[in-house]
């Protein structure tokens, strides 16, 4: 392994060039004329094009002697999503993959063993992207930020702990579980290799971690992930390459312009094959393997130079969890959305958004609800105030309860199938991205009811004071 000439670990990966790995999965340049008749448009650009994505068992198979395949049907549903929005390709491309082999969610053993990683490019992306945020996250400059704005910031304060010690081990036990998922998906990678060195490999990072041993330096462990995230880059080129070339499809199949079709289709093909070569497509899993093994080895070191060796972290969590937390309780989104609700009629210029108004009272859960029962027959709206009085006295609380708010789903909707590097157009998010701590996933129940009451209680004094503004200006 690169950096790990400690490792007793057989050491024998065999890189492919990149002209034997492209050769498998690229579309086959055949050349495609156009067609007079309409109905034979179908016909024709199925037997000339193969899009290199492995067609599902009971609709066709890609024969070894036939270089004229049918489109797959991952390919389609690729179109089918497209219509929908990109976000929701990513499920339906999982969808189809998944249903390749019920048993663990990846492709066939026979469509992963090929020179190429072919239709896995996708999912070995996003485990990188996962490293890379990781590694960017335990940089000197992120743990500066960290401890300097994050941690002292007034929603983390206000609502997880006001203890630095416990804030830490919050933080380290959180880059322990992304670790964790990060390993456990190059885990799954290696069972799947064609190289058995990389097959079990839970044993040997449980073995070798307890060593300690120095593997990459810093700068070996960036520059390895940086070589990988310019894969990534092509990678999510070639995505967007293909769902094109899936709409670029279904207008072949209407009354559409032959000719130009036709030199669009020529094009879209050598756009496609050149990206299949330059990103993760056609890279051997075993080249891969070896890099995010390296780095799963050095991120479970800088995890412990960062934050200490600590074995008795899991206790730690227990401690600070004699309070209910957000996240593990499953309510985390649920309380943000409720926060973003109050937000949303607070900015309104009227109160006369019942629908709003009716929606925010059914989602609060029902302690929220009997506590602002029990205080409304008792309470007295202060005449004195104005609407820009009240509004000034709930942006207090607002102006840091809402970025939580926003960052809580955020995080929550990062984690489709591919992740959310595939919404963007052509770049991958550079950024750690959000932490946990920034948002309610580690939040005190209690303390976050007891600020949604207040809110709620100063939303009332709002619709009251702006129903008699109404009122005054009708007389």
């Amino acid at each position: 392994m690169a950096g790990g000439s400690n490792s007793k670990r057989p050491h024998h990966v065999n890189r492919a060039t990149d002209s034997t790995n492209t050769q498998q999965g690229i579309i086959e340049g055949n050349n495609l004329q156009p067609q007079t008749q309409v109905q034979e448009r179908v016909t024709v650009f199925d037997q000339h094009f193969y899009d290199g994505i492995p067609c599902f068992a009971d609709v066709c198979f890609l024969h070894k002697s036939r270089s004229i395949s049918k489109v797959s049907e991952v390919s389609l549903h690729l179109g089918r999503a497209g219509s929908i929005g990109c976000g929701m390709v990513l499920d339906t491309i999982g969808s189809s993959i998944t249903s390749l082999n019920a048993g663990n969610g990846f492709a066939s053993g026979a469509a992963i063993k090929g020179n190429g990683i072919s239709i896995l490019a996708f999912e070995v992306a996003n485990t990188i992207v996962k490293g890379f945020n990781l590694l960017e996250s335990l940089s000197a400059e992120s743990i500066r930020h960290l401890k300097e704005k994050v941690l002292l910031s007034k929603g983390v304060q206000n609502l997880i702990s006001e203890d630095m010690n416990e804030l830490l081990r919050i933080v380290a036990a959180d880059k322990r579980q992304e670790l964790k998922v990060f390993s456990n998906e190059v885990i799954r990678f290696g069972n799947r290799s064609k190289d058995p060195q990389w097959h079990n490999l839970d044993r040997y990072l449980e073995k070798i971690n307890r060593q300690l041993n120095g593997r990459l330096s810093r700068d070996e462990a960036e520059s390895t992930t940086q070589r990988l995230m310019t894969l990534v880059h092509f990678t999510v080129k070639l995505y967007h390459e293909l769902d094109a070339w899936d709409k670029l499809q279904q207008d072949f199949q209407r009354d559409d312009d032959l000719a130009v079709l036709t030199a669009e289709i020529k094009n879209r093909k050598k756009q496609i094959s050149h990206l299949k070569k330059k990103s993760l497509w056609s890279r051997s899993l075993e080249e891969v393997m070896e890099k995010l093994v390296d780095i799963v080895l050095f991120l479970h070191l800088e995890i412990i130079n960062v934050f200490g060796n600590t074995d008795d972290h899991e206790p730690s969590i227990g401690h600070m969890s004699n309070c209910q937390r957000l996240g593990p309780a499953g309510l985390a989104l649920h309380y943000a959305n409720i926060v973003r609700q109050i937000d949303t009629l607070v900015t309104k210029s009227t109160m006369s958004a019942a629908n709003t108004k009716d929606s925010l009272y059914q989602s609060l859960p029902p302690n929220i609800k009997l506590a602002l029962r029990s205080k409304l027959p008792s309470f007295h709206a202060v005449e004195e105030q104005s609407v820009a009085d009240i509004k000034s006295e709930m942006n207090k609380t607002l102006r840091w309860l809402v970025p939580m708010a926003t960052k809580t789903s955020k995080a929550h909707h990062r984690f489709g199938w591919l992740g959310q590097w595939a919404n963007t157009r052509y770049e991958v998010n550079r950024k750690g991205g959000v932490m946990w701590n920034e948002t309610f996933h580690h939040a005190d129940k209690d303390k976050v009811d007891h600020y949604i009451l207040e809110l709620l209680l100063w939303l009332h004094r709002l619709a009251i004071r702006r129903k008699t503004d109404c009122d005054a200006i009708a007389g």
